[in-house]
């Protein structure tokens, strides 16, 4: 089997109710985004990231399950780090200070961005927040994730360990 067939057959338990539909999906390369970071100063590309294994989350300040995933991924990126992962948050609000406000009560070292145009979610085609893409060292799109609860962080962990052994 080759190796492109068993990640994805591992990646599987990640997908959830998702239905494919326009945007980006599995097997996608993931379009590139640059956007202002709200963790420092300037823009932040997701190109920047390319040769690491990079879990994109679009989320928002009002989402309740984004609360839970937020210090499950800082654990994660935590961990793995130094083995090439990174996360690259996206904030959907429409208001700066609601995010900011969100990141004050739940703070996390990786980057995190502002879309409040929208552009972003519109390409990305996401079904709700939390949506997450988990991104291989090649910029392909390895799984698709909707919404969050405390036990997928084994999961996502799982599938995390086998794009960084590739």
């Amino acid at each position: 089997m080759p190796k492109f067939l068993l990640t994805a057959a591992l990646c599987l338990p990640l997908l959830t109710s998702v239905s494919v539909r326009a945007g980006v999906n599995v097997g996608d390369v993931a379009p590139e985004v640059a956007l202002p970071s709200l963790s420092s100063e300037g823009e932040v590309s997701l190109s920047s990231l390319r040769g690491k294994v990079v879990y994109v989350d679009f989320w928002a300040s009002w989402c309740g399950p984004c609360r839970v995933s937020f210090p499950i991924l800082e654990e994660l990126r935590q961990e793995f780090a130094d083995q090439g992962f990174e996360i690259y948050a996206i904030s959907v609000d429409e208001v700066e200070s609601e995010a900011l406000e969100f990141l004050e009560e739940v703070p996390v070292s990786y980057p995190v961005v502002l879309d409040d145009t929208g552009a972003t979610p519109t390409a990305w085609g996401p079904p709700g927040m939390p949506t997450a893409y988990l991104v291989g060292r090649d910029g392909v799109v390895r799984a698709v994730k909707a919404g969050f609860k405390k036990s997928d962080g084994e999961k996502i962990r799982a599938a995390i360990v086998q794009l960084l052994s590739e």
